[in-house]
């Protein structure tokens, strides 16, 4: 066993769960209302089953829509198969779950996004090359540096600034 709690994961395996549960309704009774999704996937994941032609249009990613056409939704336990059409041009494809990138029904204003590891790596990678705050350069200059004599005379000369009300009249 571990020595911590795994939160990330448990979270996806929630998350990939909801979207089960949806599509299975969904594969049962059809999408109610204005619900529809947009679900993008990674199609470089191995078990993704995809036409050649949709995997050389998209080699990394692809979103799809169900919502007025889609057929024979398949609903299992570690993926959904789906006919979709493309122009006029049915095309069947299995995406398992863990492929899912994102999940968005626009109609109720939900969505899920899936991070993945390198995801993480890269946003803890960015924020470790962050240059560091030069504290110094925020702090108000010693009393006897010059940047302090030069900002009183500027302080000074502020002061001594004569401006005509007739500047302002109209």
């Amino acid at each position: 066993m571990s020595d911590r709690i795994d939160y990330g994961n448990l979270m996806h395996n929630a998350m990939r769960s909801l979207i089960r549960t949806v599509l299975d309704e969904v594969a049962e009774r059809g999408l109610p209302g204005a619900h529809h999704f947009f679900i993008s996937f990674d199609t470089t994941h191995p078990e993704v089953e995809l036409a050649d032609w949709l995997r050389e249009r998209f080699p990394e990613d692809m979103t799809i829509v169900m919502q007025h056409w889609f057929a024979d939704l398949d609903v299992g336990e570690d993926g959904f198969a789906v006919t979709l059409n493309f122009g006029d041009q049915p095309e069947r494809m299995a995406i398992p779950y863990d492929a899912i990138r994102t999940f968005v029904d626009p109609s109720v204003e939900f969505g899920l996004r899936f991070e993945t590891q390198e995801d993480e790596e890269e946003a803890e990678l960015a924020a470790s090359e962050e240059a560091p705050v030069d504290f110094e350069e925020f702090a108000p200059p010693a009393e006897d540096s010059p940047a302090a004599a030069e900002e009183d005379k500027e302080d000074a000369h502020k002061d001594a600034e004569i401006v005509s009300l007739d500047s302002f009249r109209k």
